[in-house]
Order: C-alpha cells, then structure tokens, then sequence
C-alpha cells in the first residue's frame, strides 16, 4: 500500500530530523565518506609534502581537512566540488571529487552552474595527467609512443574520472524529481476523489431529502383532503343521524366511498415507492450512482404520471359539495393537455386549497377559478368568511399546506400567491408555464 499525503505530512513531524539531514541513514552515510575521503586525503598528503617540500605532518593535515569537506555535500555541493577543483593540482581528493560531482549533478543547482564546475573538472583533471603522464613518458627513454599517446589517454582519464559521476547524477536527480511529480499528482488526485466522494454523498443525502420532501408532500396532499372531507362527513352524520336516517345513511356511504379512495391512492403510491426501491436495490457488489440517480428519476417519473388530471378537478369539486361546501367552479378556456408533472402540481393546488376551506373556513362559500392561456395555466381558489352557522370539524393542521403548494409551483417556474381577502375570506393563487407548449385538445 502507498502511503497518502496526509500520512507523510504527519510522519514527517514526528521524524527527527538532523541538520540538514532528512534521515539518520543519511548522517551515516556522509559521515562515512567524509571520513573515507579524509583518509585518502591524508595518504595523498604525504606525498604532496613530499614533492613540495612542505613537512609532512602539514601534508597529512591538509589533506584532513579537505577531505572532510565531503560531509556537507548535501548542504553545500558547489564547495565541494570547488574544493575537489582546487585540490586537483596536488593530486588528492578523488572519491571526493567523484562523490561532489554526482551530488552536484543530481541537486537542484542550475544546469550551466554544474556544466562549468563539470568543465573545470574535467580541464583540471585533464591538465594534470597530461604532465604527470609526459613526465613519465620523459622519464623512459626506451618507451617512444607516438604524439597522440599522451593527449589522447590524458583525455580518456579525465573523462572515466567525470563523466560517469555526471551522468549517474544526473539520472537519479531526474529519477528523483519524476517520483515527487508522480507522489504530488497521486496525493492531489487523492484530494479531488475525496472531494468527489464528499460532494457525491452530498449530492445523495440532497437526492434522499427531496425524496422525503416528494414522499411527505404526496401523502399530505392524499391523506389531509381524504381524511378531512371524511371527518366532516362523520360531523355531518353525527348530527344529522337522530333526525334524518336516511341521509345519515349516504353520509356514511359517502365516509365508506372517500376512505377506499384514499386507501386506493396510498397503495398506488406505496406500489410505485416499491418499484422504485427495487430499481435502485443494487444486486450485488457496488452500483454507480449514475445509475442510482437515473433510477430515483424513473421511480419518480412514474409517480408523476399515474397521479391525477386537470381533468378530475371537477371530481374534486363534486366530493367538497357532497361534504356541505358551497363551491362554484368557472373555466376560462379550452381544457388541453398539459405536462403530467404540471397537471399534477394544478390538481394538487385546487385540493389543498379545498382542504384548508375544510380545516379553517366552515360554511363558507368557495370560488374555484382555471384559466386556460396561449402558454400557462392559472388557478385560483377564494373563499368567503365562514358563517358561523356551520360547526367546525375540529381538523388539525401541521401548518405545512401552504409550503408544499408554494414548493410545489415554484419548482415548475410558476408564481404562487396566497393570503386573506378584503371580504375576511382567503385566496390562493398560482400560475404554471405549460412546458409541453399549447396544443389541440
């Protein structure tokens, strides 16, 4: 498993960290060569003494100190490839001017800065050979090669002692800088699938609550009209029952007809809640939300096409006079067929209007108004105060009729009005665009 961005973020300031060292590997390993590189300095010093001149414990010294420059290569790699430049001459420091070399080439310093250090290496180190090799060459009379010999074998050893250094360096600083970019593109991709994970259950949990919100509303808008019309039916035939039997009966026959409506609508609903449920059961394993949102939208599609019609609005009014309400309906227009969705969302409006003359308007007369325009519908329903003489049913009210109209024709576009009346009644109204566009009937 590959550690995230955040794990190495908090490994890191926990890791004890040495100077400018990352790692205790690190110390060692520098430590270790600048010792190495020391002592190799100090071999050579002896020798240096001895050609200059110089006591030897000057020499070894010398060569000490410069050798031990290698332990800040990390640090500093330009001085010790400066200080590898300048020790050249007395013929010293060749780990250290390999290792300086390699650190160089492989750290973030400039590509002209380690070009000209890398060319002053490799004059420097070819100059020296040069002399030491015609001094040797000088030296065995017996031995006569050719003009080329000495340049030429000056130039392989002081390319074999730069070049390979370089071009390993520079490998593993290239080797070293794709894995940062690769960590760095793998920790923000990270970041953005966690972003988008985030916003994905946002999106569901959003998807779940306007589902709630559809459900609730739906079994508002069936069970309050049903059940309120029933209730006032069941008054009716409690106080109608001593005097008139016979319309005590149709009352209650009336009761019995609007109860097996609503269990009919609630089991059609509960019916396409299952159908939806089962197309969103995922078989097995994990399911795209993509397909989970395609089928929440068929099971609510679905829902709006089997619910109620423009048409039925008259149904409605019928059921309210049955239940004692005075109402008056007027059409303007010719009845067409609209979008299902905003049929639906019409019937529901004229209903919780209805319901609220039931709740809160006892015996007050009703004016139901629909208008049928080049590219909307309008509605309205108005009441008149109540008139005193009707008892109240006692219906209780969540407070929630209104709201759900409201949210109901805002989210088709529409505008919806509603509030009391200069006479002491109430008039809801509400316009919806007709997104299917004007059509014959």
């Amino acid at each position: 498993m590959t550690a995230t961005g955040a794990d190495r973020e908090a490994a890191g300031s926990t890791t004890r960290s040495y100077w400018w060292w990352e790692r205790r590997r690190s110390v060692a390993l520098d430590v270790g060569l600048a010792l190495v590189s020391a002592l190799e300095c100090a071999l050579e010093g002896v020798a240096f003494a001895g050609d200059t001149g110089m006591p030897v414990p000057i020499g070894v010294l010398f060569g000490l100190l410069a050798g031990s420059v290698l332990v800040v290569r990390r640090r500093w790699p330009i001085a010790v490839v400066l200080v590898s430049i300048a020790t050249t001459p007395a013929e010293m420091g060749f780990l250290m001017g390999l290792v300086g070399l390699y650190t160089l080439a492989a750290s973030d310093v400039p590509r002209r800065i380690t070009v000209v250090l890398t060319g002053m290496t490799l004059v420097g180190t070819f100059i020296v050979t040069y002399v030491r090799l015609r001094q040797s060459v000088s030296d065995h009379a017996d031995f006569g090669p050719g003009v080329w010999y000495v340049p030429l074998l000056s130039l392989f050893m002081s390319l074999g002692m730069t070049a390979p250094a370089v071009l390993f360096g520079l490998y593993i600083g290239a080797r070293r800088r794709l894995m940062e970019s690769l960590r760095e593109r793998a920790d923000s991709l990270e970041r953005e699938l966690s972003l988008l994970a985030d916003r994905a259950e946002e999106r569901a949990e959003w998807a779940r609550t306007e589902e709630r919100t559809r459900i609730a509303r739906e079994m508002h808008d069936v069970v309050a009209h049903r059940v309120s019309l029933m209730v006032v039916h069941a008054a009716a035939l409690q106080a109608v029952a001593p005097k008139d039997p016979a319309k005590a009966v149709r009352n209650a026959a009336l009761v019995g007809d609007m109860g097996r409506q609503a269990l009919t609508e609630l089991r059609e609903m509960l019916g396409v809640l299952r159908t939806g449920d089962a197309l969103i059961a995922p078989p097995v394993g994990r399911v795209p939300l993509a397909s989970v949102g395609r089928a929440a939208a068929a099971a609510a599609a679905a829902a709006v096409e089997d619910g109620p019609r423009l048409r039925e609005v008259e149904m409605l009014i019928a059921q309210s006079r049955e239940a004692g309400m005075t109402v008056e309906l007027s059409v303007d227009g010719e009845l067409r067929p609209y979008a299902p969705e905003v049929e639906q969302t019409a019937y529901r409006v004229v209903q919780e209007a209805l319901t609220n003359v039931h709740k809160h308007a006892a015996g007050a007369k009703t004016w139901v108004r629909l208008a049928h325009r080049g590219a909307e519908v309008a509605m309205q329903v108005e009441n008149g105060p109540t008139d005193g003489a009707t008892a109240d049913a006692g219906l209780p009210s969540g407070g929630n009729g209104l709201v759900g109209m409201r949210e109901r024709v805002l989210g088709l576009g529409g505008v919806f009005v509603s509030g009391p009346t200069d006479a002491g009644g109430f008039r809801v109204s509400a316009v919806l665009p007709d997104t299917s566009g004007p059509s014959a009937a």
